[in-house]
């Protein structure tokens, strides 16, 4: 029984017509002999009748059915009487009466109902993948995930870039995550990696004369997971040629607009905000501001160095910072309801959360004795603070601060109703540091990666504060979240010997590495950059979720392990032989 039309697509202009539809049992009523079955496919559901009077031997067959059974019937569309009009459903006021049923397969009892809404272990529902996906919510996120795809090709195939794939099985790179490895059978005891990203294939086709590539590429990277990671994910990549940082973001600003107009129906405003790196960490304490509300961070050192808090003078001396954060209309707070915050600012990093509540026109809470009636003044100018209000002090290093009251910030705008969901606020955050000094390792890191370009200026500060040198580097930020990161590359042999030199690299290390990039740097290479979208966590926003492996057909969990192929597992010794690999399994009493 070929299908002639899909459950979803009816509606009353079929009434009369004789339809085959195919699909799944959702529920069946039976009252009084009448069959009553909601048929679902891909479309939607719609209600189809198995009655004595025109089904005969179908009514029979329908009998025996029960959810998740596959089946194809044929029927006549008929309007339903008024009193039966469904108005929950796209296709309630029609149903189908049934005169022949096709049984295709049938189904076990589903661990869990398919249905929009319904609470299920989410353990479960991967292990249950398949079944998982067939809930309307899961396949229309697919669909928006396609599309999505869609749009970025559509735009990029338009600006004359080319799509080009580049190599999974590639070389172990010494920084960034740690690689995912696979063994190598014909040269022994040697490894490839995973890509983390198509970072140097992708600088090596600008070598090439590429000029604009892009690609919908898998990444892997062996990390630390949380509702947004996964070890395998998906970004669009993206590199151009000749062109720089001023000519690439506004082009990246239209294919977002594009993304937006396509997938949700939104005009977003161009050109988008810019804030620099050291803004966006003072003003709101994230490098990922989400900035659909105010409440920025103010800054205190100069009025509170020298008041009677101990702790703010002694945090200063050390180089340290004291801010504020003013939570407007929150001085109305009890007691209780402020020292809750406490154990919530302790998670990043807080000693102690300082506060000043604004009740009956005076400053009141612990520390309001230790200012002078000008520091009170100077502070209640500062922060705006007025009726009503909450200012509550971090004072710290400066990351510590920037820590506790960037998360504060979100707690209590989420809390008083300020994030508007339906909103897409897009800024970019430039101006970032090149390098970071990690003290545990007692060296430079790169914020980005090394292949980074720093600002021409600040070339020479190689030599003498690498600390200070800043990257010709962009992240895009969406409502909070990092969704794109790039930046234009180094492209000349003489600067990444520097950056290599800087990251604690020896050049016989490097030339290991990396030989072939900087060979390649002496053959013509041209200026060059580009970005990478997060493609999952872009979809994420978009659908309205807040966890990657909802966008995702068939994620990993939080413990990087795939529940429905049982993923990671043992593998035979003779597999093992081949790869001249050999175990050292630990005791089943070690075993966690």
């Amino acid at each position: 029984m070929k299908r002639s039309h899909h459950s979803g697509a009816l509606t009353p202009a079929h009434i009369g017509e004789t339809v085959t539809l195919n699909g799944w049992v959702q529920t069946r009523r039976d009252l009084g002999g009448v069959l009553f079955i909601d048929l679902r496919d891909r479309s939607g559901i719609v209600q189809v009748v198995f009655n004595p009077a025109y089904s005969g031997e179908a009514l029979q067959i329908a009998d025996r059915v029960r959810s998740e059974y596959v089946i194809a019937v044929t029927g006549k569309v008929v309007k339903r009487d008024a009193e039966t009009v469904n108005k929950n459903l796209p296709t309630g006021e029609i149903e189908v009466q049934i005169t022949e049923i096709e049984v295709l397969n049938a189904a076990k009892t589903p661990p869990f109902f398919i249905e929009d809404g319904v609470e299920v272990d989410e353990s479960l529902r991967l292990k249950y993948r398949y079944l998982d996906l067939r809930r309307p919510e899961m396949f229309e996120t697919l669909k928006l995930r396609s599309k999505a795809s869609k749009v970025f090709r559509d735009y990029l195939d338009g600006e004359e870039f080319v799509e080009v794939e580049t190599p999974i099985l590639t070389k172990s790179s010494p920084e960034g995550a740690r690689d995912y490895l696979v063994p190598s059978r014909v040269h022994e005891g040697e490894f490839f990696a995973l890509p983390q990203s198509p970072q140097i294939y992708k600088q090596l086709l600008m070598v090439g004369g590429v000029e604009r590539y892009y690609q919908i590429a898998r990444c892997f990277r062996d990390e630390d997971l949380r509702a947004d990671r996964q070890p395998e994910f998906t970004q669009v990549d993206i590199e151009t040629s000749f062109l720089q940082q001023d000519d690439l973001l506004p082009m990246m600003e239209e294919l977002m607009a594009k993304l937006l107009r396509e997938t949700k129906g939104v005009e977003l405003e161009l050109p988008f905000q810019r804030i620099t790196y050291a803004d966006a960490m003072g003003k709101y304490g994230s490098d990922k501001p989400d900035l659909r509300f105010g409440m920025e961070l103010v800054e205190m050192n100069d009025i509170v160095a020298n008041s009677g808090v101990k702790v703010f003078a002694s945090v200063i001396e050390k180089g340290g910072e004291v801010k504020v954060l003013n939570a407007k209309g929150c001085g109305t707070w009890s007691r209780k309801e402020i020292d809750d915050l406490g154990p919530f600012a302790a998670r990043y990093g807080a000693k102690g959360l300082a506060w000043i509540q604004v009740k009956d026109g005076e400053f009141k809470g612990p520390i309001v004795k230790f200012f002078t009636p000008e520091e009170i003044e100077a502070v209640k100018e500062r922060t705006g603070a007025e009726e009503g209000d909450l200012l509550l002090f971090s004072a710290d290093t400066k990351k510590v601060v920037a820590d506790v009251l960037g998360a504060l910030r979100m707690k209590i705008g989420r809390q008083l109703g300020l994030i508007d969901d339906s909103k897409f606020k897009f800024a970019w955050v430039v101006d970032f540091p090149l390098l970071g000094y990690d003290e545990d390792a007692k060296r430079y890191v790169a914020e980005h990666h090394p292949f980074t370009r720093p600002k021409d200026e600040d070339v020479h500060l190689f030599d003498t504060d690498p600390g200070a040198i800043r990257a010709q580097a962009y992240d895009l930020v969406l409502n909070g979240y990092e969704v794109g990161g790039g930046s234009m590359r180094i492209y000349k042999r003489d600067v990444q010997e520097k950056m290599f030199a800087a990251l604690g690299l020896s050049p016989e290390v490097a030339n290991d590495k990396f030989g072939y990039l900087l060979e390649a740097f002496e053959y013509g290479t041209p200026p060059h950059g580009g970005i990478a979208f997060g493609l999952d966590r872009l979809v994420m926003l978009l659908a309205g979720r807040t966890n990657l492996r909802e966008t995702i057909a068939f994620p990993k969990t939080a413990s990087a392990t795939d529940l429905l192929m049982n993923a990671p597992s043992e593998v035979d010794d003779s597999q093992l032989e081949q790869l001249h690999i050999r175990v050292a399994r630990k005791p089943v009493a070690e075993k966690k």
